[in-house]
């Protein structure tokens, strides 16, 4: 069982950044591969970025490259999202996710464990 807690987010002005933490619980998170989604209200959750168990392989969404970073801390149990030159079209509640066997997906139902979310709000 990984119990998954996210914290980190905020209002923040367009162009400005925020740095997401999850931290996780359970033995073998080392061994799962981490999520960040987002769901915009009325929109359905979407991929935000994704990191292998083994670090080095990170994968982002188009409309989040070069501007947000994925990155894992084993020891810690914690997965961070940088996010800069924020827009207003992040605006969104951002879930971190595990996947308990397989590496990195986009596709939210891969992943078997989830956070309650954190709200992220950047205004124009």
């Amino acid at each position: 069982q990984v119990l998954l807690g996210e914290s980190g987010g905020g209002l923040v002005q367009a162009g400005g950044s925020l740095r997401l933490s999850c931290e996780a619980s359970g033995p073998t998170f080392s061994s799962y591969a981490m999520g960040w989604f987002r769901q915009a209200p009325g929109k359905e959750r979407e991929f935000v970025a994704a990191i292998s168990w083994r670090p080095g392989s990170t994968y982002y969404a188009d409309s989040v490259k070069g501007r947000f970073t994925i990155s894992r801390d084993v020891a810690k149990k914690t997965v961070d999202l940088q996010m800069n030159s924020l827009k207003p079209e992040d605006t969104a509640v951002y879930y971190c996710a595990a996947r308990s066997r397989g590496g990195p997906t986009t596709n939210t139902y891969d992943y078997n464990y989830w956070g309650q979310g954190t709200q992220v709000t950047v205004s124009s």
